[in-house]
């Protein structure tokens, strides 16, 4: 699959741009190319990638240099969200010495963080391959680049969450504690009617439960999801009939302890969706380097 960014995209990228050229170039500038290389010096370096992974962030890469030279050439050899082994060439990049090499640490930072989301949320689409389930990103994310990095879910085949607090509601535990404080005779199924009540028509309105029990109260209500947290394959397979049988239109999502390992046995139960927190939080960069 290939993937674009959107103007979302390149607007949430412009401070951390900014601020990476800036922690790496000081006021000085790259001393190191300045000291012996001339300035007027042309040259061509490949992106290449040194591991089995996907690729996500090339339209970031390219604004680094275009940010310190308008004059240097990305040439795009596959886009992103594209498969890559190593040795494979994803771009070429020319433009003045001094630029190319004042850029490169910026550029692949940007790339290997995100290609490296992209291509562990591959691996778990592989995984579930053949199931209804769809993989799906939290907001574990690093402050900042939160729409970066669900841009490389989708590189990777993912789909994303809600983006932040303010476009889904998903009531979880400890808003629920807050609820039966303020009265104990409030329900689950209540904070579901209410937040409903509360929010415009058409909000998507998701609920944890961590027992069979809440699970059967909340489907009472009508929630649009219901987020099942760190239950087992056995009690998934179970809340998928109960499901069936109370409120077919709900989806059912797992998460907690989800990993590699277990992801294909979590994905038969029939749950709809599985989040992982790990696929933002936790993914290895993929090695990707600048060659002559």
């Amino acid at each position: 699959m290939s993937i674009e960014f959107t103007d979302v995209e390149r607007f949430a990228a412009k401070p951390l741009l900014t601020v990476s050229l800036r922690e790496d170039l000081g006021r000085e500038g790259d001393i190191t190319t300045q000291a012996f290389l001339p300035p007027t010096q042309m040259g061509t370096v490949k992106i290449v990638s040194r591991q089995v992974g996907v690729v996500a962030g090339l339209p970031l890469a390219e604004t680094v240099w275009q940010l310190l030279d308008p004059t240097v050439q990305v040439r795009r050899l596959i886009a992103d969200g594209s498969p890559v082994a190593p040795g494979s060439v994803i771009a070429e990049v020319t433009g003045k010495v001094t630029i190319l090499l004042a850029g490169e640490r910026a550029a692949l930072n940007f790339m290997t963080h995100l290609s490296g989301i992209a291509s562990l949320t591959a691996k778990f689409v592989a995984a579930v391959a053949g199931t209804q389930a769809g993989i799906f990103d939290t907001r574990k994310t690093l402050p900042g680049w939160r729409i970066l990095a669900k841009y490389a879910v989708r590189a990777g085949g993912g789909r994303n969450h809600r983006m932040g607090l303010f476009d889904a509601v998903l009531i979880k535990d400890n808003h629920l504690a807050a609820w039966k404080a303020a009265d104990p005779g409030n329900t689950m199924a209540q904070a579901i009617v209410a937040a409903r009540a509360k929010v415009a028509a058409g909000t998507v309105v998701e609920v944890e439960v961590d027992s069979l029990d809440q699970l059967r109260d909340v489907l009472t209500a009508g929630p649009d999801i219901v987020l099942l947290d760190n239950m087992g394959p056995a009690l998934l397979s179970e809340a998928v009939k109960i499901r069936n049988a109370a409120a077919p239109g709900v989806q059912l999502e797992a998460s907690g302890g989800i990993n590699l390992g277990n992801v294909a046995e979590i994905a038969a139960t029939g749950v709809e969706r599985i989040s992982i927190g790990a696929l933002t939080h936790s993914a290895p960069a993929l090695d990707l380097g600048l060659d002559w």
